[in-house]
């Protein structure tokens, strides 16, 4: 019986965050998923490089891939540097990537990256999130009761 997965993951260490995301859709489900690195990746991202600010993720072929994605190439890589942009295959379950075929054909989402970060074994991984985009009036009330809150946190802590 497969072990059931946590609601928050093991992040030991963020990489690349997708700080946008959160402004520009609405998230609904949060995936864990592994990436398929090749050595000089993983090394550059130890070194803190990288960034997801542009990138999405596509369903092909019964495969998930992470598009438009930047790893910068290794300073020490000589000839077996990487494409810095090359697209990545994200390891997922079989049921997982048929529902993000379905969310995405039938329901019109879209799979956003949100972090890439090391996790407590050492292994690279993206926080992926099945998300439906947002209109203008939307992002409005999104930056306007985030300013509401931070308002009333003020006033909490100047009233007592």
């Amino acid at each position: 019986m497969a072990r059931p997965t946590p609601l928050e993951f093991d992040k030991k260490k963020i990489l690349a965050e997708n700080r946008r995301a959160r402004f520009e859709y609405f998230i609904d489900d949060i995936y864990e998923a592994g990436i398929a690195l090749t050595g000089t990746e993983v090394k550059s991202l130890r070194f803190g490089q990288g960034s997801i600010a542009e990138s999405y993720a596509e369903v092909k072929n019964g495969e998930v891939w992470l598009i438009n994605s930047n790893i910068p190439e290794f300073s020490h890589g000589n000839r077996y540097n990487h494409e810095p942009k090359r697209v990545r295959k994200l390891l997922l379950k079989e049921r997982e990537i048929a529902k993000f075929h379905g969310a995405v054909e039938r329901k019109g989402m879209t799979l956003v990256p949100l972090m890439i970060y090391f996790n407590s074994r050492g292994r690279a991984k993206v926080e992926l999130a099945l998300a439906r985009g947002k209109n203008n009036a939307d992002k409005r009330a999104t930056a306007k009761d985030r300013d509401w809150q931070r308002d009333k946190a003020r006033i909490m802590r100047e009233n007592g």
